[in-house]
């Protein structure tokens, strides 16, 4: 049997074809499974009718709704290549991914008609795009250059298009998030979704009746494996276009909603929140984080809501999965992102390219392997080669794993300070600080000393009501931490930025804080 995403829709609709299969919660609509899968086919046949052919990219410049699970599948079924585009980019930034993916179409939401007016009248270079179709999620005109989403949809037959592609084929390209330089797409195949669906499924606790809060955006990996393992599984998505904590609370409550993700400090934000008093959460059997370690006092507080934590580890270019770490194993190994999921390999290696042995203290890089890493980057054969070596994924990230395989990121290998010739891990520091009950956040980098070489800087969010100083934070990480690698200096700042996936974009920290350090 041949591998297609798009057909695993087909299958589903006729094995289930009444359950529900998505609900978006802001407009309250409601698809079965043939439902989404007559439009799924429609938007197929209406793409085929524009001339897309098997490997054409097709890009989506779209926020959480059904349009973009049915056009993900619909893509998948005719053989083309989905392009999903974080729209949080500004112009430039898109009409880079339009231009390097060579995107024939690219639907969008009718929000971002003046962002795309803008990229096709000035993108600074030519867009391959020829078609252009607008979602009619908000109101207003189509403009004449584009074809209007719903009246392309309605008038195309909703039956089967020929299946254009499978197994190693490609199916989607997500472009990395791009802190330096321009983003790279990283390329992934049919068998590579399915097998990263297969992996989700095998480590972790997914039902046929569970219920599962989509909150994050869909253009990302994290989001995307969810909603297309929904599909797989026979589960429900219920969606929301954008994240509001009122209104999570509500829909959580409503929709009965099993399980959801979320970054840490979304959790922590829940806790806090006015209305997780006044709503009924005890539907939530667990949640998904990842980004970062979750305290253990933010376990402790979910635990005795009845709801417990897994925490995951991976990457756009691993499809999702990486490690997990068990609600059984995480008060004991607090820290640690877990261990490989099934069918999932995973390896530290030191400078040398040697195996670091497991017990073993010393840091090195963590290499995965498995069927669901991604085959390449797009377009970018230097980089390809530089993650991709001998069947194992060089994650860039500087990890320990103890005598029983559980693996603790120390930090990304370019985020390593070395000071007075000491290696030191931000993220070690950044654990350490979050923990302080003074600090909400703390983010680590490292600023240029005459005396050094570098320093580290500590940036952390107060908590609510405390008001920590350099001097309270310097004792607290004096009691946790080897003297080299206390931080000496402190800033506290009102928020840290971060990307879509909840990750610290520490080049726009080392832009704020250049330095140089007074010593």
């Amino acid at each position: 049997m041949r591998n297609n995403i798009g057909t695993l829709l087909t299958k589903r609709a006729s094995i289930t074809p009444n359950r529900e299969a998505f609900v978006e919660w802001e407009r309250q609509r409601r698809f079965s499974f043939a439902r989404l899968n007559a439009r799924s086919n429609a938007t197929a046949n209406a793409l085929l009718a524009r001339g897309v052919q098997p490997g054409d990219r097709v890009a989506t410049l779209l926020k959480n709704g059904i349009e973009f699970v049915e056009s993900y599948f619909a893509i998948a079924k005719i053989g083309a290549v989905m392009v999903p585009v974080n729209w949080r980019l500004v112009g430039a930034e898109i009409a880079y991914i339009l231009q390097d993916s060579g995107a024939v179409v690219l639907l969008f939401d009718s929000e971002f008609d003046q962002t795309v007016a803008e990229l096709r009248d000035g993108s600074g270079g030519a867009l391959p795009c020829e078609h252009w179709l607008r979602c009619q999620a908000g109101e207003g005109k189509t403009p004449d250059w584009a074809e209007d989403y719903d009246a392309v949809q309605a008038v195309a037959s909703d039956s089967e298009p020929p299946v254009g592609a499978s197994d190693d084929d490609n199916l989607f390209i997500m472009y990395t998030s791009g802190t330096t330089g321009h983003p790279k797409g990283a390329v992934h195949s049919h068998d590579g979704m399915l097998w990263s669906q297969l992996t989700s499924m095998a480590t972790s606790d997914m039902r046929g009746d569970d219920r599962f809060l989509l909150a994050l955006p869909m253009f990302h990996v994290g989001c995307l494996n969810p909603t297309s393992l929904l599909v797989h599984r026979g589960a429900t998505g219920v969606i929301m276009r954008d994240l509001d904590m009122a209104a999570m609370f509500q829909c959580i409550d409503t929709e009965k909603v099993s399980i959801f993700m979320a970054v840490p400090a979304l959790l922590q934000f829940m806790l806090q929140a006015p209305q997780r008093e006044s709503s009924d959460i005890s539907s939530v059997r667990w949640i998904a984080t990842g980004a970062a370690p979750v305290p253990v006092s933010l376990l402790e507080a979910w635990a005795a809501l009845g709801v417990s934590i897994h925490q995951a580890y991976g990457l756009t270019e691993s499809c999702g999965p990486g490690t997990l770490l068990l609600p059984g194993d995480a008060a004991a190994r607090a820290g640690s992102c877990g261990r490989p999921q099934m069918h999932t390999e995973a390896k530290i290696v030191n400078g040398q390219g040697d195996i670091i042995p497991m017990g073993s203290s010393e840091p090195g890089e963590l290499l995965l392997a498995g069927r669901h890493m991604m085959k390449e980057y797009w377009n970018n054969p230097r980089a390809t080669a530089e993650t991709l070596r001998d069947g194992w994924l060089h994650t860039g990230d500087i990890c320990t794993w103890d005598e029983e395989g559980f693996i603790t990121i120390c930090d990304r290998k370019k985020d390593m300070i070395i000071s007075g010739g000491e290696n030191i891990y931000p993220a070690e520091l950044e654990n350490v600080l979050a923990a302080c009950p003074d600090v909400a956040e703390a983010a680590v980098i490292g600023m240029p000393s005459a005396k050094w070489g570098e320093t580290p800087l500590a940036l952390v969010v107060a908590a609510p009501g405390a008001k920590p100083d350099a001097a309270s934070l310097r004792a607290w990480c004096r009691e946790r931490l080897a003297g080299y690698k206390v931080p000496q200096l402190y800033e506290v700042v009102e928020t840290l930025p971060r990307n879509p996936s909840g990750k610290l974009l520490k080049p726009q920290l080392r832009e704020a804080y250049p330095g140089p350090a007074p010593f």
